[in-house]
């Protein structure tokens, strides 16, 4: 019997057998040694006899080659299980078994030993404690900042304007434009009433509502 294994890709080729272990944690792995296929390699000594020699046995050696790289591709017998297990045996050290969930996880990382089972199953406390720690400074942080006025000097009792109408550039969130001084819709001073008839002006109007006159 073969030791089975859920964590692998077969990365096998014409050439030979190899195989990928991955941890079901955090995706990191090992690649077996590549082993050569003897059916392979014999196929190819087949071939190239079959070449050399020409006429029927020629021909014959040429067919029974590529009967053996068929056979190697098209079956999964007992040279791809030996080269399986072999690959099983070589990687396993790398990995455990958590009994807990059943997954297959990295010794370096994922595994716990002190608890035997993986840190999904028993988180390491010493990172734990570092997580929680940094997670605490941060929620105070931002109880601190949000204790200080950040508001002072900004103008958010009216409409903002991000982009001037003049020059199209950023307004910097001032009452005129940082960039070429032009007084700005959310500016409290800038046209905001009628200067005939008193009626509060909308952003950009050219005329009043009110009583028709110009604005400018």
């Amino acid at each position: 019997m073969i030791g089975f294994t859920d964590n692998y890709q077969d990365r096998s080729t014409h050439e030979g057998y190899q195989f990928e272990f991955f941890c079901e944690r955090c995706g990191n792995g090992y690649t077996s040694t590549f082993r050569r296929s003897a059916v392979n390699f014999g196929g190819k000594l087949l071939r190239m006899g079959g070449d050399l020699i020409g006429g029927e046995w020629g021909r014959r050696a040429s067919e029974l080659g590529w009967d053996a790289n068929w056979m190697r591709d098209g079956t999964r017998g007992p040279a791809w299980d030996k080269a399986l297990n072999g690959a099983v045996e070589e990687i396993r050290p790398h990995f455990h078994q958590c009994h807990r969930c059943g997954e297959w996880v990295c010794g370096q990382v994922c595994w716990n030993d002190q608890r035997g089972v993986c840190v999904n199953c028993a988180p390491k406390l010493d990172q734990e404690i570092a997580g929680i720690q940094a997670r605490a400074q941060v929620e105070q942080l931002n109880d601190k900042i949000r204790q200080v006025d950040w508001t002072e000097g900004t103008n958010y009792g009216t409409t903002a304007v991000g982009r001037c109408p003049s020059c199209a550039n950023d307004t910097g969130g001032g009452k005129y434009c940082q960039h070429c001084g032009t007084p700005l819709a959310a500016a409290p001073e800038a046209k905001s009433f009628c200067g005939q008839c008193g009626t509060k002006l909308g952003a950009g109007a050219m005329f009043c509502t009110g009583c028709g006159s110009a604005t400018s």
